[in-house]
């Protein structure tokens, strides 16, 4: 089994969070804890999905923002609801690329959408959060 040195949160949704340096290796951290999250929380069958929204999150800030930290949240809004969200000290809106399409990157946030219900970023004064939302299906799967 996977530890990590995540807390869960004390008051409010549940939730994990962790605050990462704006490095590479970050994302598979990321990955780490987001799989935690879904296990712990019996949602195994959002697993992947999840770690690849948050894997695509936690790129765009390190290729789009000049960040030194990034923090990620995982966070249980509903019964059959889960968000991954990202910040970054960077006050610019993301945007969904058009990039060519034999272009090796830029896609981020179209894999983004179409692995969430919906997706979506608020904006502070010096920062943003960009999340996405993972429902449970009925039948128990994701999406």
């Amino acid at each position: 089994m996977t530890t990590t040195g995540a807390r869960p949160n004390a008051t409010g949704a549940p939730g994990y969070s962790e605050t990462l340096p704006c490095a590479s290796e970050s994302a598979r951290r990321a990955r780490m804890l987001t799989q935690t999250a879904m296990h712990t929380w019996g949602l195994a069958s959002l697993a992947e999905d999840g770690k690849l929204i948050v894997s695509e999150l936690v790129a765009n800030v390190i290729v789009h923002t000049r960040c030194h930290l990034t923090r990620v949240a995982i966070t249980r809004v509903g019964d059959d609801t889960v968000r991954i969200a990202v910040a970054d000290t960077s006050p610019l809106a993301p945007a969904i690329s058009t990039s060519e399409d034999d272009s090796g990157s830029g896609r981020g946030l179209f894999l983004v959408d179409a692995l969430s219900d919906r997706w979506g970023y608020d904006l502070h004064p010096a920062s943003k959060v960009v999340w996405a939302e993972l429902r449970v299906r009925a039948d128990g799967s994701g999406r």
